[in-house]
């Protein structure tokens, strides 16, 4: 993207892909950091702040139209300190400008997001998104634009502090405190009026919720299948298995590789944003491998394991960690390596595999993607056999075979760009879904991609007390953020699940501790975005509404309520219901926002069962792969091994001399041991 004639700019000692992909613009960008604020101030310039991501699209678009363009770079460099941010990196920054944006403009943000701040305490005081280089669909020209806000700063700067006052007061508005749980305290109304909006939001003919765009939502998917676990409302599993059926044969999901892209362009699933992100696909392989565990679909165990084989052939590290993303873009043009013609298909094919392939995959249809096509489920292999009075198991047969062969072709193609920085909070996403994958597939393989994950995380991300929030060419950097703290937690209980061990138990308390530390507010409940000793910012923000990812504060809650009941420790349940309670006027409010935080609140309200295996490792492992298909998503086994020293209490306690003994639990209570494995299925049953 930069030109490479030209000298580096300060953007040169970054580790971001991103911003190293502009260290040779013409334009003089700078990283966000103490020095460069700094010289704003010191130069009474107002900062030009550019946050985008390496995946980004319209990033690349702007890029290429006007931070390439010399006489763009001109105007900015002249006029402006210009700041360009890894949003993947510094979210705590992008948060805070996301909301100035939509308070200044009245619409929604995005990326790139272009802001214009005040060099001393940076107050936005003008932004948007994307500009085009001229002006077009009701957008200013780029060139035409730095001019205007260079005058209005010449000219008209007390107005511009004037509205910064108000502009702060509104600021602050967004973060105001609302009712909080008193009296009768938290219940799990919230679940149910979040399932009745998703139901009047449900599409029934493709599945999902709402129109296009359509974005996975995972975390609404897990929500119904946890309120079907509780109570076993029908209507919620058929709304979240067609919606896992309809997004794994549409074209959001990869049908030659694996892996999902970040959302669909259409309803239908059809045609995606080709960018794909780990941070969705680690949720999405926990959610199909549960759902085939659950639903025995062969479909929902195949996607599963097509995600995960995409996620170990590509995204993960010789070190260990995952990548995070993979661009849209490959050759200057989105989607050019997932999209095929016809008659390059039919050359790599026998006639049989073409004819089912073609049929199966649309490319028997007219083209759907810029005069190319992306292959989507357009018939199903049943279909098919009935329409030619054929064996599904040889239609079956010929597509495997087909998309083998176009796997092998398509490796060939100039590969999209990868991201190939390492973020703490999206590996434990993946470390999570790994672990579920593992457990509910039975595949030893998962384990090890998890566990190596992990590793790398505790030797290179963990100082001893601190998590570092990114790492790339051997550099961990930036104090890390809720999320990394919360999703990590989650994703070590999960690895635990799969094969117990005292180090990674004392590690996931040891992380508790310090986000307990580190973030919790103690006056009014729920944890900060950032911790306490975090550069001081414009704002300081506690988030309880997913977006993109989880909420930390839900993923905080429910890993302190299951860790809580684990080891016995009070005050992480304590911590988690404060949680609950200061997040309860929004959970009223807007439920539907709230996916994580209702997943920890059906977990406070109604706890998941967890069962406690102890004995000899052999036959307690027996145990355990028996008993996972009986499991609901909501309970969980751990199989500690009767020689495990340094256990909590509360789990030391747990003694057998039995060659497997198991003790099932919800919350704190008990049943009475069991040690007869029949009995236990029974049990569970």
């Amino acid at each position: 993207m930069s030109d490479q004639s030209l000298p580096p700019n300060a953007l040169a000692g970054e580790t971001s892909p991103y911003l190293l992909q502009h260290a040779r613009n013409p334009v003089q960008w700078y990283p966000w950091n103490e020095e460069t604020l700094e010289l704003a101030g010191k130069e009474g310039k107002p900062i030009l702040l550019s946050i985008g991501y390496s995946a980004c699209h319209w990033c690349h678009v702007m890029a290429h139209e006007s931070f390439e363009d010399e006489e763009t770079a001109a105007l900015m460099n002249r006029y402006f300190i210009n700041i360009k941010v890894d949003r993947e990196e510094r979210p705590d920054i992008d948060k805070i400008y996301q909301t100035a944006q939509q308070l200044l403009s009245g619409r929604t943000g995005g990326w790139p997001l272009t802001m214009f701040l005040m060099p001393d305490d940076r107050t936005p005081f003008f932004g948007g998104t994307y500009f085009p280089p001229e002006p077009r669909h009701g957008l200013p020209g780029f060139k035409a634009l730095l001019a205007r806000v260079n005058q209005v700063w010449q000219e008209d700067r007390p107005a511009l502090v004037e509205q910064n006052s108000a502009f702060m007061k509104a600021l602050e508005q967004t973060q105001a405190n609302e009712p909080s749980a008193t009296g009768a305290g938290l219940d799990s109304s919230p679940v149910a009026s979040c399932v009745d909006m998703l139901a009047r939001a449900f599409d029934p003919q493709d599945g999902g919720f709402g129109g296009a765009p359509k974005f996975p939502h995972p975390g609404n998917v897990e929500l119904l299948l946890s309120r079907h676990a509780l109570n076993g409302e029908g209507g919620t599993l058929d709304m979240a298995y067609f919606t896992l059926e309809k997004m794994a044969e549409g074209g959001i999901y990869d049908q030659v590789g694996g892996g999902f892209c970040r959302y669909s362009v259409d309803a239908r699933w059809r045609i995606p944003h080709f960018e794909k992100m780990l941070y969705d696909n680690g949720p999405l392989l926990g959610l199909y491998a549960n759902a085939w565990r659950s639903n025995r679909r062969e479909l929902f165990r195949q996607v599963a394991r097509g995600t995960a084989a995409w996620v170990m052939r590509e995204m993960q590290s010789g070190e260990g960690g995952f990548y995070s993303s993979l661009d849209a873009d490959s050759e200057g043009e989105e989607g050019k390596f997932y999209t095929w013609e016809p008659g390059e298909a039919h050359r790599l094919l026998t006639e049989a595999e073409f004819d089912d392939f073609a049929v199966w995959s649309g490319l028997d249809r007219p083209d759907n993607f810029e005069g190319r096509w992306h292959l989507y489920v357009a018939q199903r292999p049943e279909e098919i056999a009935r329409r030619t009075g054929r064996e599904p198991e040889e239609i079956t047969r010929n597509l495997q075979s087909a998309r083998e062969k176009l796997f092998a072709e398509r490796e060939k193609r100039v590969r999209p760009g990868r991201d190939d920085k390492i973020l703490t909070s999206w590996n434990a996403l993946m470390l999570k879904g790994m672990s579920v994958a593992a457990v509910r597939l039975q595949e030893p393989g998962y384990y090890q991609s998890a566990l190596r994950c992990l590793e790398f995380i505790h030797a290179n991300l963990w100082d001893g007390k601190r998590l570092a929030a990114t790492y790339k060419d051997g550099r961990a950097r930036l104090n890390a953020y809720l999320d990394d703290y919360a999703f990590l937690i989650d994703a070590v209980i999960h690895l635990l699940a799969c094969k117990w061990s005292g180090k990674w138990l004392a590690f996931a308390v040891q992380l508790a501790d310090t986000l307990l530390e580190q973030f919790f507010d103690g006056e009014e409940g729920g944890f900060f975005f950032t911790s306490h000793d975090h550069e001081t910012l414009l704002q300081r923000r506690k988030d309880f509404t997913d977006d993109s990812l989880p909420s930390g504060n839900g993923a905080a809650a429910l890993s302190l309520l299951v860790l809580g009941h684990l080891t016995g420790r009070r005050d992480y349940l304590d911590a988690a219901e404060q949680t609950l309670k200061c997040a309860w006027g929004l959970l009223q409010r807007a439920p539907h926002a709230c996916a994580a935080l209702l997943g920890a609140l059906m977990e406070y309200d109604n706890p998941g069962r967890v069962i406690i295996l102890r004995g000899e490792e052999e036959t307690i492992t027996e145990w355990q792969q028996q008993l996972d298909p009986l499991l609901d998503v909501r309970s969980m086994a751990f199989a500690i091994p009767a020689a495990e020293k340094g256990l909590p209490d509360l789990l030391s306690e747990k003694k057998t001399d039995q060659a497997a003994t198991a003790f099932i639990c919800t919350g704190f209570t008990c049943l009475e041991p069991v040690s007869d494995l029949t009995e236990l299925k029974r049990i569970i049953k």
